[in-house]
Parts: structure tokens; sequence; C-alpha cells
């Protein structure tokens, strides 16, 4: 038998966790978008950074959003990381790269998954697009972007992206 007096340090414990989710005006603007290989912004108003996926309102002045922005699909790796730990909810096989990327017109990343890449030539600057699945698999979901891929475009230089990363 233990000691009594030693700290469990671990336990296992199954969580299922079930909700229903209202997107919202904002978030529908955006999933919408991507239904129709469409990716939707928001900012609120000329000059102010766009924000990908919208929010109702600017997190960094409470202001609301006033104007929809499509960005494009193409876009730069600011940040990664290497998944090593299965989830029963990611088809990729292990070990694959997570990306925070800025697409195009945006300011902010946009996490999703890299493939098409060994893992060993991921870098920060790195240009990448958005592989669409098939038009009949299109839902007003992420999982309508299967992955972002490399392209054949030079590398965007760190001082560039530093503010992003």
């Amino acid at each position: 038998m233990a000691d009594p007096a030693e700290p469990i340090k671990s336990i296992v414990t199954p969580v299922h966790l079930e909700y229903d989710f209202t997107a919202g005006k904002a978030a529908t603007l955006f999933l919408r978008g991507l239904a129709q290989k469409k990716i939707i912004g928001a900012r609120t108003g000329p000059g102010e950074p766009v924000l990908v996926p919208p929010r109702g309102a600017d997190p960094r002045t409470s202001e609301l959003a006033a104007e929809a922005v499509e960005v494009s699909d193409k876009g730069t790796v600011v940040t990664y990381s290497i998944i090593r730990v299965p989830s029963e909810n990611i088809k990729f096989e292990l070990p694959y790269a997570c990306v925070n990327v800025l697409l195009d017109g945006a300011a902010v990343g946009f996490f999703h998954v890299l493939q098409n890449c060994p893992l060993e030539d991921i870098r920060i600057g790195m240009r990448v697009q958005a592989k669409w699945v098939d038009d009949d698999e299109l839902a007003p979901n992420v999982g309508s972007i299967e992955f972002f891929e490399p392209i054949d475009e030079p590398d965007v230089p760190y001082a560039k992206l530093r503010e992003n990363t």
C-alpha cells in the first residue's frame, strides 16, 4: 500500500464535453466565407488592422468591427510547433507541424496545420497557401481548409515579421 502522506501526482479521468455554439455576426461571416473558399476578416475602419478570424470588436480598443475584408489564402509562417502527441480529433500522422500563418492582408496569425513539407524544412518566413477540400466537402467550418502547404515564393525576412511572432 502506498504511503498515505505521499501526494498523488496524477490520475486519468475521462472527460466528455458537449456544447452548443452560436457563432454570432462576426464568426458567421468568417464561417460562411470558408464554405466559399474565402477567408474573411474584419476591421474597425480604414487603415485599422484586419483580424482573422474576425471578432465582434477590436480587442485592443473595444471598437466594434465595421468592415468585412477578404484576405488571401496565402501567407507567411510566423511561428510553428511540431506535434508529437496523438489526438483522436486530429487525422494527421504524427509528427506533424502546427503553424501560425500571417495571411496576406491580415494583422494577426491564423493557426492551422502544415503538410507536404519535411519537418526539418519548416522555418519562420516560409510562404504557404491553403489547400482547400474538394468543393463537395466545403462547409462553414475551418475544416474547409484541409491544411497549408509551402509555395514557391521567397521567404519573408524576419525583420518584416518581428511584430507578429
